[in-house]
């Protein structure tokens, strides 16, 4: 019966899967637009099969046991009531699965614990396996490769063999683990500090923190409750919630959350919560629309909120929450810029493939330019020179044809230790670094147009230095590839920490943290949404290959991008209806949705969207 109990619970799930299929034919539609599906989002209301786990029997082995009841913790049973069958009356009340989540690549094993002395009264068995990943108490993920190892103790009862002492915590197989969880966005509002002023509606920008969340258990809910917790620890310096500390669900687990029939989501908060003002009700509001609709493939139409008698504090529609939306400071990018065979800044609108020279200094030719970047409501432009030194700003709205003299010059001998293509961010500050070996540096204009000030990045080690980098639209992040002291690149996210005034500011690059350790060297990268890049790099004795990663280092649920060769440079839009380009040995080549690759007839260089 051992040998059978896992095929048992996971024969029932094809066969459930199979009477949901015939039973959807009959109104299976015959026509309409065809769209692709993210298998992380479903409707809140979807029939899923279910997993449950297999109770323990009285003649198992410790290590039989043992391996029952880890795959009881696969289930999806709310509080793992039948895995806590597999422990003692004491160990199941001291037991948090909720403490962490550790994830092994193929799963973990279990057998008999060598070096032990000799146990009269109990049994050790170890649990080990490769690491892939950690999801701490917040639920936040992290690369964490390397041996996992941990001890099982077990004492013999009348019942049979029962686990009496074990750490917190779940240890899950990827498969498991991507059946159980997925990502959510959960949002916050940026501290912007001093520069909040410099846009308008500036203290209510979003920033998405992505949270792991049991998908199959109330995810409405469980989605909500990691939002009213607050941000998770890397995101925390630098963002708010509108959430007054002490906040919680009135009712707690008694409390079901669901959207209704018309889309609408009723939150109840306890007295904590409830007594905010109208204003911060609002936001607190937003928050949580946002967040839901992350996750819902259903459109939510409005959220409301009440206190714990139900009398109902604050309401927010879809049209008042477009207000709050995130990514609102990118300027939705109208048009693809690059630099053509004439090193002149060009670009292209909508699907065409023939650029169109920009006004202004920048389309002139007066200075050839090899990298370019566009402010993201396409006012200004800012290109460095093809020989890496001088960095030029100017507006994309005519002008002169002599550009004013540059804002910034590298006194770097080689042109490839010299400036950096440029970023902006949705603030309208520009950012560049400068890799002069004497003195490597993060820059920062003000406006694009003030005096260049160096920003510190502690993390940075003395022989590491900026490659490349791309900013947020919200100001808070900022991705950078980083040279190691091997020579090889990786891709690092940083919080930028904004203090003090704004005739006086402070401004850090603090915690950098890898997104993409699994790749060896990284060559580009580009932000592709609130919480996802676009990246180009290779694994260890792999090929090079374009995937997309989350901040937080986890794989996404895009659909795998198409092959390409030797790429050099990527640009995505914060739009994913928007086609993504790369610069490799063919010239600029775009991938717009539902399509391959195609190449530009202008053999240009250095693509990119606004930012």
């Amino acid at each position: 019966m051992t040998a059978d109990r896992r095929r048992w619970a996971t024969t029932v799930a094809p066969l459930a899967a199979c009477a949901l299929l015939l039973s959807g034919c009959a109104s299976m539609p015959s026509g309409g637009k065809v769209n692709r599906v993210d298998s992380s989002q479903r409707a809140e209301g979807e029939s899923r099969v279910r997993v449950f786990g297999v109770s323990p029997q009285k003649d198992e082995t410790p290590q039989e046991i043992v391996r029952g009841f880890l795959e009881a913790t696969t289930s999806d049973e709310p509080r793992f009531s039948t895995a806590k069958e597999y422990l003692t009356e004491h160990a199941a009340k001291k037991w948090d699965p909720f403490a962490s989540t550790t994830v092994l690549t193929g799963g973990p094993s279990a057998h008999a614990a060598s070096g032990v002395a000799g146990e009269r009264d109990g049994y050790t068995v170890e649990i080990a396996g490769t690491r892939t990943a950690l999801v701490n108490e917040w639920q936040s993920y992290g690369p964490a490769a390397g041996a996992y190892n941990a001890n099982v103790h077990l004492t013999k009862l009348k019942e049979g063999w029962r686990i009496d002492k074990l750490p917190d915590g779940l240890v899950l197989g990827e498969s498991d683990f991507e059946r159980i969880y997925r990502s959510v966005d959960v949002y916050y509002y940026a501290q912007l500090g001093p520069d909040a002023g410099s846009v308008s509606g500036g203290r209510d920008v979003l920033v998405a923190d992505p949270v792991y969340l049991r998908g199959r258990i109330d995810p409405v809910k469980e989605t909500v409750q990691a939002l009213i917790e607050g941000p998770t620890v890397w995101l925390d310096p630098v963002v708010e919630s509108a959430f007054p500390e002490g906040t919680k669900l009135a009712g707690g687990s008694e409390q079901h959350l669901s959207l209704d029939d018309s889309g609408a989501l009723r939150v109840r908060l306890n007295a904590k919560g409830a007594g905010a003002d109208r204003e911060q009700c609002a936001r607190m509001a937003a928050q949580l629309f946002h967040s839901v609709q992350s996750q819902a493939s259903a459109k939510v139409s409005g959220v409301e909120l009440s206190g714990p008698d139900g009398e109902a504090r604050c309401d927010l529609s879809r049209e008042g929450a477009e207000s709050f939306e995130p990514g609102r400071l990118d300027g939705r990018a109208a048009e693809q810029y690059f630099v053509d065979s004439k090193h002149r800044v060009a670009s292209l609108t909508g699907v065409s493939e023939k650029g169109k020279v920009v006004e202004g200094p920048l389309g002139s030719g007066a200075v050839q330019l090899g990298s370019v970047a566009v402010s993201r409501d396409e006012r200004q432009g800012a290109a460095v020179s093809l020989d890496g030194r001088a960095l030029y700003t100017a507006s994309l709205a005519g002008g002169g044809a002599d550009p004013e003299p540059p804002v910034l010059l590298s006194a770097a001998k080689r042109e490839q230790d010299r400036l950096t293509a440029p970023s902006w961010d949705g603030l309208g500050d520009l950012w560049v670094a400068d890799r002069d070996p004497e003195k490597p540096r993060l820059l920062r204009l003000r406006g694009g147009t003030e005096k260049p000030e160096e920003i510190e990045v502690p993390a940075l080690g003395k022989d590491e230095r900026i490659e490349s980098l791309r900013v947020s639209s919200d100001g808070v992040r900022v991705a950078m590839r980083v040279r190691e002291t091997d020579g090889r690149s990786s891709l690092q996210l940083g919080r930028v920490e904004r203090h003090g005034s704004r005739e006086n500011p402070s401004v850090t690059v603090a915690a950098l943290r890898p997104v993409a350790p699994q790749l060896e060297d990284v060559v580009a990268a580009s932000w592709s949404g609130d919480s996802e890049l676009v990246v180009v790099g290779r694994e260890s004795q792999s090929v090079q290959q374009l995937q997309y990663v989350g901040t937080d280092g986890s794989t996404t649920n895009q659909p795998t991008l198409p092959g390409i060769n030797d790429v050099t440079g990527v640009a995505s839009a914060e739009d994913e209806a928007k086609p993504l380009l790369a610069e490799s040995e063919y010239g600029i080549v775009r991938l717009p949705p539902d399509a391959n690759w195609r190449t530009l007839p202008d053999p240009g260089t250095s693509p990119v969207y606004p930012g």
